[in-house]
């Protein structure tokens, strides 16, 4: 049997039915964007408030909230997720492989600045305010790029903006200071994922 080759319009059909699909899925529920986007921000908001109030750096491991809380929650999340769309497409799985890379790189990045820390004696957290600022948002501007959503781009653009800063100071030495890098660290979230997560299911619920 001889198969059916695919002229050039049939393949750019195919290829933005998929991309409908998977954009129909994503701005379906930005809830999990929502989440870690107000998890991020409420716990970067105590950290410094805490932080200004005791000059206690213990105060710090309440960081780890936001991978403890959001760990357990993305899960739970996304199963409902994917019982309401069953069936994925290409564009499905690579975000998903995307953002699985980002929240791997996540515990690396953490779990090396642990043992700075415990064993040698050095203070490497900063990077993780780098690695929120850079990969995160070069994460999310690959999303709204598959989407074909500006708004994701428009706030990934953000948090990279502020990541390139944040990487700036620390090459050339400069103290982040916690009256400067917190209020900035929360408003690159707000744009990365508050903002994008509320225009996402606004859509939604206009197209319903």
């Amino acid at each position: 049997m001889e198969e059916k080759k695919m002229t050039e319009r049939e393949s750019l059909e195919l290829i933005t039915a998929m991309i409908n699909r998977t954009r129909e899925r994503y701005l379906g529920d930005g809830n999990i964007m929502l989440m870690w986007g107000y998890l991020t921000v409420t716990v970067t908001a105590l950290v410094w408030i805490l932080l200004i109030t005791t000059h206690n750096q213990a105060w710090n491991w309440l960081w780890f909230l936001i991978w403890v809380v959001g760990g357990i929650a993305t899960p739970i999340m996304a199963r409902r997720q994917k019982v309401k769309y069953r069936v994925k497409s290409y564009s499905d799985k690579l975000t998903s492989q995307i953002w699985s890379i980002v929240g791997f790189s996540g515990i690396v990045a953490m779990l090396c600045c642990l043992g700075f820390n415990l064993f040698v004696g050095y203070d490497a957290w900063r990077m993780m305010f780098a690695f929120a600022l850079i990969i995160v948002p070069m994460a999310e501007m690959a999303q709204g790029v598959i989407v074909s959503e500006r708004v994701l781009v428009a706030g990934g653009a953000v948090g990279l903006a502020c990541g390139i800063f944040t990487v700036c100071c620390i090459a050339a030495g400069v103290p982040l200071f916690v009256n400067m890098i917190l209020p900035m660290f929360i408003v690159a979230f707000a744009c990365m994922m508050i903002i994008p997560g509320h225009v996402i299911n606004r859509k939604a619920k206009l197209q319903r």
